[in-house]
């Protein structure tokens, strides 16, 4: 019985670092991106959401991405004095 315990505390860590989507994950509303486009880039590609563009809506940035797991459109507002994303949805267009 520990024989089997110990070998699921080995296997869950080792199955968790070699899952693709340990690694590409969506930005989470209060994740800190930046406050100018090459920050917000960066941390936003790095979440695992390819930014296509950035536009001022509603005194916010908006980021135009899609997500690298599913595909989706999505748009993620960013406070541009904080550079906290304040707000994750799909995409209108």
């Amino acid at each position: 019985m520990k024989t089997i315990y110990v070998m699921a505390l080995i296997a869950t860590p080792m199955f968790m670092a070699l899952s693709p989507m340990a690694a590409f994950a969506m930005p989470m509303v209060g994740d800190v991106v930046g406050t100018n486009p090459e920050d917000a880039t960066k941390a936003l590609e790095t979440a695992g959401c390819t930014v296509s563009e950035f536009e001022a809506e509603d005194g916010k940035i908006e980021a135009m991405c899609v997500d690298a797991a599913s595909g989706k459109a999505m748009e993620v507002m960013i406070d541009p004095k904080t550079g906290a994303v304040t707000e994750i949805k799909a995409s209108d267009d």
